[in-house]
């Protein structure tokens, strides 16, 4: 046993404590950190506009004139965009963003991580928030336009709000979902902390500790997530009784 724990302690200091290797880890979760919360607020903001755009095609199929043509074409760029970013490797459109549209030596390989996750998980989210409006009984928006709102304001105001609520575990689901995926963003250079525990291996020849540490900490991560997940929801069902 203390000849574990001899090993245990030396493996530490190989990895973490000499020329303050650790750092590598702290730094790689700041950035993992970073691109998976700014990928969540583009990719929600992204998800929320293709559903919009999706949601009032379905619902205004008979309309005719200019509108019918605009979000005809909204909905067809929509169906693309999606089909194209779900049927694709995360890693490819990552190296694609990176290498083919930001071609610049001096591109932020964190920036780019960002703009590709965020743009990958709005295509996801899209899915969601438009089940999650399609969810809402249809009397809703029936008595929005009752009262004198338009279609964008009782959309805005009383469709939306309600569909959030039912779509938050799905929304935290999706963050979970995303904080493990950043772990490929090593691929274009960017030091999160999949990258981070790679580095020290590659220094201590010692492939075990580093990476059981990532892996450790992505659990911690994850499963705090969950937790917080798991609390929202049952909040929400209990608000319902």
């Amino acid at each position: 046993m203390n000849l574990i724990f001899e090993n245990l302690k030396k493996a530490i200091e190989l990895n973490f404590i000499k020329d303050n290797r650790y750092m590598l880890i702290v730094d790689g979760l700041k950035n993992t950190l970073v691109i998976t919360l700014f990928a969540v607020i583009l990719g929600t903001l992204i998800g929320l506009i293709l559903a919009l755009i999706r949601v009032t095609y379905d619902n205004n199929k008979k309309a005719t004139g200019i509108f019918k043509i605009i979000i005809s074409i909204l909905n067809f760029i929509a169906n693309i965009y999606i089909t194209i970013i779900r049927g694709t490797p995360a890693v490819i459109q990552l190296m694609f963003f990176y290498f083919c549209i930001f071609t610049s030596r001096d591109a932020n390989g964190v920036f780019v991580a960002i703009v590709a996750f965020g743009i990958n998980s709005g295509a996801y989210l899209a899915e969601i928030f438009r089940g999650g409006i399609n969810s809402i009984d249809k009397g809703q928006m029936e008595a929005g336009r009752s009262l004198g709102l338009s279609y964008i304001q009782t959309m805005i105001f009383i469709i939306i709000p309600q569909a959030i609520k039912v779509v938050v575990p799905s929304l935290l689901n999706e963050f979970i979902a995303l904080i493990k995926e950043t772990s490929i963003a090593g691929y274009v250079a960017v030091q999160d902390l999949t990258r981070g525990g790679d580095i020290i291996r590659s220094r201590t020849y010692d492939a075990w500790t580093p990476l059981i540490a990532v892996a450790i900490i992505y659990l911690i991560l994850t499963y705090a997530l969950s937790l917080v997940s798991k609390n929202i929801e049952a909040r929400f069902k209990k608000q319902e009784r």
